[in-house]
C-alpha cells in the first residue's frame, strides 16, 4: 500500500500503521480514509497529501 506525505508539514500516512490516535486502524488505504480526516500533526486536509 502506498504511503502519502502531507505537503504542509511532512507527516507520512502509512497504511501499515494507520492513525490509531484518530480511530484509523492499520491496513486502511489512504483513499479509504474518511473525507473529514485531517493530518494529525498540522490539520491539513486530505487534498494536501501526495503519494510518497
Amino acid at each position: 500500500m502506498e504511503r502519502y506525505v502531507c505537503s504542509v508539514c511532512g507527516y507520512v500516512y502509512d497504511p501499515a500503521v494507520g492513525d490509531p490516535d484518530n480511530g484509523i486502524k492499520k491496513g486502511v488505504p489512504f483513499a479509504d480514509l474518511p473525507d473529514e480526516w485531517v493530518c494529525p500533526i498540522c490539520g491539513a486536509a486530505k487534498d494536501q497529501f501526495n503519494p510518497e
